[in-house]
């Protein structure tokens, strides 16, 4: 049975703690800050997680003990969900008797702000670099700030004043505060929620508690970091009855591995991924650095990004390229799925009533193995990908031995091109392609026409990213190799835009 756990929510606010009894489950953070409690420093933009005008700062005791900060949006997060975390608003970055914190200042000295709308975002995103200890290089503050949109300053002096935080010393005050907010967030251990609202909203602390309450209550909507279902309530205004979020179980929340496995947990998010499998593919890193904003890699999972069965997810078309096995458990049963069988058709997955992602398992690259993920996409920084593709080559002396190929945007789900690579198998990778592999990607795709490109454009560009992929594995090269071979040309471009 379910966990009972029935209380208020429990927070740090602004330096404060609070108990809330939301009216819905379903309220946003932005919505009480701004509603309830007045503090309407933190704007509404655009209501999905895009713009940055609601950033919020989110402290958290990870489930090592160790204490982290990053930015959140809070225009889709659900109050509950901030049960046992701190929360700065851009109303406490200033000091007791209202001296101007670094970031503050930096902002000022070099005239980063216009309008000011989106200004508190801003802020609030370079706080959370503060107290993460950023160190203020330019790609870590390009990477900072690539969640906050700005249409009247530009991002020039923004960045200045970002780059003169590495000579900035903290006050005494912000120095106290960190500590008192440590302090809290340490001496408050995870326990389990049970809110009963109009909406309501169960968070166990154990794997059998959580599988069981989805097993029970199977209509029920399973949530991690909301950066999908937020936008389900705030932009299609839809009515859930019930949420059970997998967050609160701290063996959910740590990626493990084997021999040769990563196993990569529900409660796992971007951010915590990204940093633990960057050494092991650094092309994942790399496509992870593109993958929508910080705010939403502090929250947003790799299971749920998974589990949600976007077409045009980033991750789906690599994992299928590394031969992923997704690990589904209904209460205390569990099977073994292919990444490739889970996406049955548009919004559609082979998922029982009942059931839940538990772990992805992750296959290690072995020697002669060659991998690459390659995103196409207006923008470079935050945007929804309109090709994506993943590729995995076993070369022998130059020659295709296996291959695996994951494509996004390409069909109704993320897919295989299987016709593809097995007229891959005997090419020399370095050779130009023949006329059989071409003939055969047409034929693994019938791509639709959009706003996003057409069904010749898509076909083109599926085309073009495999000879990128069969070229880097020729010459034992990744894509974020060729990525940081322009980077001085994009520096220059940027540089003279500013």
């Amino acid at each position: 049975m379910a966990e009972s756990g029935k209380r208020s929510i429990r927070v740090l606010l602004n330096g404060v703690e609070r108990d809330i009894t939301p009216p819905s489950a379903d309220t946003t953070l932005l919505q009480w800050l701004r509603q309830d409690q007045r503090l309407t420093g933190s704007k509404e933009g655009c209501a999905e997680g895009d713009c940055g005008a609601c950033t919020v700062v989110i402290g958290k005791k990870n489930s090592d003990g160790r204490i982290s900060h990053a930015a959140a949006n809070a225009c889709i997060l659900l109050l509950p969900m901030i049960d046992g975390l701190s929360v700065t608003t851009v109303e406490h970055i200033a000091g007791p008797n209202g001296e101007l914190h670094p970031v503050q200042d930096a902002m000022v000295q070099h005239h980063g702000s216009q309008c000011g709308f989106c200004t508190p975002g801003f802020v609030a995103s370079l706080f959370a670099g503060w107290r993460s200890g950023c160190a203020w290089t330019r790609p870590e503050i390009e990477n900072l700030l690539a969640g906050n949109l700005c249409r009247c300053t530009g991002y020039g002096p923004i960045v200045a004043a970002a780059m003169s935080l590495a000579d900035a010393k903290p006050p005494q005050w912000d120095q106290d505060r960190k500590t008192a907010e440590e302090s809290w967030l340490k001496a408050h251990d995870i326990t389990s929620l049970n809110l009963s609202s109009a909406e309501a909203f169960l968070a166990p602390t154990t794997i059998d508690a959580l599988s069981d309450a989805i097993a029970d209550q199977p209509q029920a909507q399973i949530i991690a970091g909301a950066t999908d279902i937020g936008l389900w309530i705030t932009k299609q205004f839809r009515k859930i009855p019930a949420f059970i979020s997998v967050m609160r179980v701290p063996e959910l929340s740590v990626i493990t591995e084997t021999d040769d496995t990563f196993i990569i947990p529900a409660g796992v998010n971007h951010a915590e991924a990204k940093e633990h499998l960057a050494e092991a593919y650094p092309q994942l890193d790399e496509l992870w650095r593109r993958f929508a904003s910080a705010q939403v890699r502090s929250t947003g999972t790799v299971c749920g990004n998974i589990a949600n069965g976007s077409p045009i997810g980033d991750l789906a078309p690599a994992f299928l390229a590394l031969g992923a096995t997704l690990v589904l458990q209904h209460r205390h049963d569990q099977r073994h799925l292919p990444i490739e069988d889970f996406f049955l058709d548009y919004q559609k997955q082979d998922r029982g009533e009942g059931e839940w992602l538990r772990e992805i398992h992750l296959p290690k690259l072995k020697t002669g193995a060659h991998f690459s993920a390659i995103k196409i996409s207006r923008r470079f920084d935050q945007d929804i990908s309109t090709v994506m593709g993943g590729f995995w080559f076993a070369l022998d002396a130059g020659v295709i031995t296996a291959a695996r190929l994951g494509y996004g945007g390409m069909a109704a789900i993320p897919k295989r091109a299987t016709k593809t690579e097995e007229a891959l198998i005997g090419h020399r990778a370095a050779d130009p392609l023949p006329q059989d592999v071409m003939d055969a990607l047409a034929s693994d795709f019938s791509p639709i026409d959009d706003m996003r490109a057409s069904q010749d454009y898509r076909q083109e560009m599926a085309k073009n990213l495999l000879l990128k992929a069969l070229d880097a594995a020729a010459h034992g090269k990744t894509h974020a190799d060729r990525l940081a071979g322009l980077s001085p040309l994009l520096d220059a471009h940027q540089g003279a835009a500013e």
